[in-house]
């Protein structure tokens, strides 16, 4: 993964904790404790995204949204212990694609970015857009979007609409882990809850249909306390 994200916020434990987390995903990642540096490494790196706290300790995130937006289209969510709904407007007015309030769970952080990110890189005519695939192989695992088509070793798979598009998204992030929350409202377009099965209820299914082992699966493996992923 080449994606390179900026973190701009003087909180070295709030920037420390995203960091990890980014990092455990593949990103690359900046950080900055300061406007003015912040707009420095922008002028330097392609940038996939910044993340930027609203209280900097040199000038207003809103400022440096707005800097940022003067020269450059990546996504920008805005980091914040504000909660006004006048700070997200003006937030939103200045160019930002997102806003998080402080304290923030950080698998619903990961899932704001990696919305960002594909929305960016699909919508949008720039250097790091990447071309949408419509079929993908993953050691004998064939499966085809347009079509809706999946086979494994040459057996078709009978997947329902919604099993076959759990199983295309998590192809499409190979070796990514994502979460049970990111799944479902990307899958279902609805507001994920704490309590929702739904998620793990049709990962055993597709498992079954796959003859994949519960405990050893080859394809879709789980990690604890985070999410899915395919390897």
């Amino acid at each position: 993964m080449n994606e390179k994200i900026l973190i701009v916020d003087d909180e070295t434990a709030i920037a420390d904790l995203v960091e990890v987390y980014l990092k455990n995903d593949g990103f690359q990642v900046y950080k900055s404790e300061n406007g003015s540096d912040a707009l420095a490494l922008v002028g330097k790196e392609d940038f996939s995204l910044a993340v930027l706290d609203v209280m900097l300790p040199d000038m207003d995130g809103f400022v440096l949204c707005q800097k940022i937006r003067e020269k450059h289209l990546f996504p920008i969510i805005m980091l914040t212990a504000r909660v006004e709904d006048m700070d997200k407007i003006t937030g939103l007015m200045l160019g930002a694609d997102d806003y998080i309030t402080k304290p923030f769970l950080p698998l619903e952080f990961m899932a704001r970015v990696k919305t960002q990110l594909r929305r960016y890189t699909r919508y949008n005519n720039h250097s790091t857009v990447m071309r949408e695939v419509d079929e993908i192989d993953i050691r004998g695992l064939n499966i085809i979007k347009n079509s809706h088509q999946c086979r494994l070793n040459g057996k078709e798979l009978t997947l329902t609409p919604i099993e076959f598009d759990i199983l295309w998204y998590l192809c499409e992030r190979k070796g990514c882990v994502v979460s049970s929350k990111e799944l479902f409202e990307a899958v279902w377009g609805e507001k994920y809850t704490d309590n929702n099965n739904a998620v793990m209820a049709h990962i055993a299914r597709i498992r079954e249909k796959m003859q994949e082992p519960a405990r050893k699966p080859k394809f879709i493996k789980t990690v604890w306390g985070v999410g899915y992923k395919c390897d």
